[in-house]
C-alpha cells in the first residue's frame, strides 16, 4: 500500500484541489471538501517547515478547539479517525481514503509546483495576496497572480480585493463571487482571479438578496448593520505593542476580556455582487466579542411603504418573516435558513447555512416624514400644506458561523462550482 500510494501521480487526478495555507480557513476548506467527497486528492502548501515531524501537521489537521476532532465533526459520533502517514520524507498523508501531499517551501505563490501536481484550481487562505493588480514577477513577497504563473488556471481568494495603488481598477480577469448570490456571473473564459469576499459579506448578501428580489422591498431608503463577531486571528492573545505605522490600537488589546470596537467592509463589497444596493449608501461596523466563532448581524433598513385603511403598513414583521421563511424553502433553500426559535451563538456552530434568520427578534415600526411646503417647492411642488410620508423601519437579525457553517461552507460550494466549469 505505502509503495502504491507513495508513487501516486497527482497529474492523474482529475479533481485535485491545492490550497495555500493552513490556518483556520485552510483547515476547515479541507475539512469540508473531505465531508462532500467532490475533490479526489489534495496538495496543501504550508511554505515552511511545520513542528519536528509530519505528524505534528496530522494533529494540527485532525483536532480543532473549536469544532473538535474531524472525525466526529464530520461524520457524526461513531465515526472512526481514517488518517495515515503514507510517506514522512514525502510529506504523503492519506485521510479517509485521499492522497493529501504537504508542501513547505515556497512561501511566494509563483514557486509553489501546482502544475507538477497538475493542480488546475487554488484556494488561497493565507489573507496575505489580496491585491489583483500586482503581478507575478518582480515581486519578492508574492501576489495571487503568482498561482497562475505556478500551473494553476483559476485561484479563488478567502478574502475581499484589497487594491493598494488607489489609481487602479479590479483587472478584467478578477471578479467577487459569493455563492447562491452572483456566482452564476463566473465566466470561465475571462475571470482566473476570484474573491470570495468575507465572511460577514457572504451572510450580509444573503439577508438583503430576498428584500431586493420583491416589489414592497426593493427601494431601500436608508441602510446600515452591526456585525457582533468573535475573536479572529487578527487581535493579540493579550495586550501587545502595536507595529510602526498602526492606527487601529484596538486590535492590540486583549481578546478575552473585552468587547472591542472594529470596522468592516461588508458594505463596500456587498455592492461587488449586490450592484442594486450602491444607491443605497450602506453604512457598516463590527463589534469583537471574545467568543470563538459565530456572529451576529443586526441589519438596519427603511422604506417608504404603503399604508392600509386601519392606517398599518404594508411591510410588517409578519411579511418580512413570510419572505425570508419562503427564500429559505425556495431559491436559498440550504444557504438562507429561517428559524422561530430563541436561539443562542452556540446553537448555530458548524451549522451549514450562510445565514440563519432569527425570525422571533425580527421587529418593525412605521413613522412619519413632514415635508413642508417649502421643501415640495425647492423641488418644483407647489402645495400648500404638510405632506406625511410613511417610512418603515425594519430590524433584522442573521446568525452566521463565520469559520466553518457559513463562510467555509459557501466557499466550498464557489470552489466545487469553479472546478466543475473548468
Amino acid at each position: 500500500m505505502k509503495g502504491e500510494i507513495s508513487k501516486l501521480d497527482f497529474k492523474n487526478r482529475k479533481k485535485c484541489l491545492g490550497i495555500n495555507g493552513l490556518g483556520r480557513i485552510g483547515k476547515l476548506t479541507l475539512w469540508y471538501q473531505l465531508h462532500e467527497n467532490y475533490f479526489d486528492s489534495f496538495i496543501i502548501n504550508v511554505g515552511r517547515p511545520v513542528g519536528k515531524s509530519l505528524q505534528n501537521i496530522v494533529d494540527l489537521i485532525t483536532a480543532d478547539s473549536t469544532y473538535g476532532a474531524i472525525e466526529k465533526f464530520l461524520f457524526g459520533i461513531k465515526a472512526e479517525r481514517d488518517i495515515k502517514i503514507i510517506d514522512e520524507k514525502e510529506n504523503l498523508l492519506e485521510i479517509f481514503g485521499k492522497p493529501v501531499k504537504i508542501l513547505c517551501e515556497a512561501r511566494n505563490p509563483k514557486n509553489i509546483g501546482w502544475r507538477e501536481y497538475g493542480v488546475k484550481l487554488v484556494v488561497d487562505s493565507t489573507g496575505v495576496f489580496n491585491d489583483p493588480t500586482v503581478a507575478a514577477e518582480g515581486n519578492e513577497k508574492g501576489s495571487l497572480r503568482g498561482h497562475l504563473s505556478a500551473g494553476a488556471e483559476k485561484v479563488i481568494n478567502s478574502a475581499p480585493f484589497k487594491i493598494k495603488d488607489k489609481s487602479k481598477k479590479i483587472p478584467e480577469d478578477s471578479t467577487t463571487l459569493i455563492y447562491g448570490i452572483n456566482h452564476i456571473s463566473y465566466n470561465q473564459n475571462k475571470h482566473n482571479i476570484i474573491s470570495a469576499a468575507s465572511c460577514t459579506t457572504t451572510a450580509l448578501a444573503h439577508m438583503v438578496k430576498p428584500l431586493l428580489e420583491r416589489e414592497e422591498t426593493k427601494n431601500i431608503l436608508t441602510a446600515s448593520l452591526s456585525t457582533i463577531h468573535a475573536a479572529t486571528n487578527s487581535q493579540s492573545v493579550l495586550d501587545s505593542l502595536p507595529g510602526a505605522g498602526d492606527t487601529d490600537l484596538r486590535k492590540n488589546r486583549m481578546v478575552f476580556n473585552n468587547i472591542i470596537l472594529s470596522t468592516t467592509g461588508a458594505a463596500s463589497t456587498l455592492e461587488k455582487v449586490l450592484p442594486e444596493v450602491k444607491r443605497v449608501g450602506f453604512m457598516a461596523d463590527s463589534v469583537r466579542i471574545p467568543t470563538d466563532t459565530v456572529s451576529l448581524i443586526i441589519l438596519n433598513l427603511t422604506f417608504h411603504s404603503t399604508l392600509d385603511k386601519k392606517g398599518d403598513s404594508s411591510i410588517n414583521r409578519e411579511f418580512i418573516n413570510q419572505i425570508y421563511h419562503d427564500e429559505s424553502q425556495g431559491a436559498q433553500r440550504e444557504l438562507l435558513c429561517y428559524s422561530d426559535n430563541q436561539n443562542v451563538s452556540s446553537d448555530l456552530k458548524g451549522k451549514l447555512s450562510a445565514v440563519t434568520i432569527e425570525g422571533h427578534a425580527t421587529h418593525t415600526r412605521t413613522g412619519f416624514i413632514g415635508l413642508n411646503p417649502q421643501m415640495l417647492q425647492d423641488v418644483g411642488i407647489v402645495t400648500g400644506r404638510i405632506i406625511d410620508i410613511p417610512i418603515t423601519h425594519l430590524t433584522v437579525f442573521g446568525w452566521y458561523d463565520n469559520e466553518y457553517g457559513s463562510y467555509v461552507h459557501c466557499l466550498g460550494k464557489l470552489a466545487t462550482y469553479i472546478h466543475r466549469n473548468l
